[in-house]
């Protein structure tokens, strides 16, 4: 059991040190590593590449938005299978649905508990 919460613990903070690094020394925004990312996680999934990493590492690998990218794909993959080419457009919202649904009702729950203020 420790030993998986470590792996996760790297391979999370590895994905993690890399947006990083990219922030820090690149002039990309934040919202272009940020879809770099969901890309990267639509294409290594759809290659097969990150399943056996979110198998290894768990948590590490499908909680940072990296593994968004990957439910993505294979919501996908799952519908086109079941349902042929309509699934492509359904298969997303279907696998991250839920995790949607849960980002913005806490979102809005934050914004009624919590004032914004301007900089």
């Amino acid at each position: 059991m420790i030993f998986k919460c470590l792996w996760a613990f790297l391979i999370g903070g590895t994905l993690c040190l890399i947006g990083q690094v990219l922030i820090d020394y690149t002039k990309l925004t934040p919202a272009r590593i940020l879809t770099a990312f969901v890309v990267a996680g639509v294409f290594l999934g759809g290659i097969g590449v990150y399943k056996p990493l979110a198998e290894f590492a768990g948590a590490g690998a499908t909680v940072p938005i990296t593994g968004f990218g990957y439910a993505l794909s294979q919501g996908v993959k799952k519908a086109v299978d079941e349902q042929g080419l309509i699934g492509a457009v359904t298969g997303g919202f279907t696998a991250t649905a839920s995790g949607l649904a849960t980002a913005v009702c806490s979102g809005l729950i934050m914004s009624f508990i919590f004032k914004s203020k301007e900089k």
